[in-house]
């Protein structure tokens, strides 16, 4: 099977930056697209950015101008790069992938979260 996994979350001041990785492993013929969801206590997941196999992006309007998201095909990695953190980017972050196992088995996979902490 295929397992997902996010590093690179932490604490960090207002202003500050971070690196999120979401890290692909196991039985893996194709990555589809990848995507960059967040959740806060109390709040609904929302979509925060993501990547298509062709290498478009897209950004939700909160992070437009401060996150960046980009992949390294041979590691089977995805970067969410983010810039200028507020304290409102506080929540725990997930990957989700779509990711082909064989030519005939596409299956969508959700990784257990790193925690991103903005705060003073």
């Amino acid at each position: 099977q295929v397992q997902l996994v996010e590093s690179g979350g932490g604490l960090v001041q207002p202003g500050g930056s971070l690196r999120l990785s979401c890290a692909a492993s196991g039985r893996i013929f194709s990555i589809n697209h990848v995507d960059w969801y967040r959740q806060a206590p109390g709040k609904q997941r929302e979509l925060v950015a993501g990547i298509l196999t062709s290498g478009n992006t897209y950004y939700a309007d909160s992070v437009k101008g401060r996150f960046t998201v980009s992949r390294d095909n041979a590691k089977n990695t995805v970067y969410l790069q983010m810039n200028s953190l507020k304290p409102e980017d506080t929540a725990v972050y997930y990957c989700n992938a779509g990711v082909s196992e064989t030519r005939n088995l596409v299956n969508n996979y959700w990784g257990q979260g790193t925690q991103v902490t903005v705060s003073s």
